[in-house]
């Protein structure tokens, strides 16, 4: 449980399958949060963790005015999950959604506790490869700002820096605060687009072969 002033009178569902699964809600300036380290499972797993942050926090579900989805970057497996959850309850409560980039709430926990030099966030992509965003400071409104990316790197290309940080679990809490924070100051949101930066692993068939006599 966190305290976000910066909440207001809002009140933020944020649900993020980029690394896990995770679901937040802030209300009364109170963020809870409740979490799955399983790589797998996700659509197991956000009802159950649902239940629990509507039940710690005491909110209803109707009282929501925002939802919050985590757009990754991640893999197409499990980040299409928690996107299709996300539209769901936005659309079933007729709230807005709020598309955020995971990276960015792992960048604003370190920037705020004072990395001056900014923050590389740095994901395992499979494949021998890494998701990779990197990010410069905090503006006006406490928003971290990208200078480069999310985009993939090949593992044999990857240089460690002194300001990398390969986060564990996407910081669910940290997406509501950004999510409040860009509706105080006006600021835009991302495009509701996924982030999985390479062609999905299963595809659709092509036009069948045409065989001939």
């Amino acid at each position: 449980m966190q305290q976000v002033p910066e909440l207001g009178q809002r009140v933020l569902l944020a649900i993020d399958t980029a690394i896990g699964t995770a679901v937040a809600l802030g209300a009364d300036g109170v963020v809870h949060t409740a979490t799955s380290d399983d790589p797998r499972g996700h659509a197991e797993a956000i009802g159950p963790l649902l239940a629990e942050v509507f039940s710690a926090s005491g909110v209803d579900p109707a009282a929501v005015t925002g939802v919050v989805a985590g757009i990754g970057p991640g893999p197409f497996t499990g980040l299409r999950v928690g996107i299709a959850a996300a539209h769901a309850f936005a659309i079933g409560r007729g709230a807005p959604l709020l598309p955020v980039q995971g990276h960015e709430a792992v960048a604003l926990e370190l920037l705020e506790s004072g990395a001056a030099a900014g923050v590389r966030v740095v994901q395992d992509a499979r494949r021998r490869e890494l998701f990779v965003t990197e990010y410069s400071g905090l503006d006006w409104a406490g928003i971290p700002q990208r200078t480069w990316g999310p985009g993939l790197v090949a593992r044999a290309d990857y240089a460690e820096q002194p300001n990398d940080v390969w986060p564990e679990r996407i910081p669910v809490a940290g997406l509501v605060r950004l999510a409040a924070r860009r509706l105080a100051a006006g600021a835009a949101f991302d495009d509701d687009r996924a982030l999985y930066l390479r062609a999905p692993d299963v595809k659709l068939p092509g036009a069948p072969k045409r065989v001939s006599s």
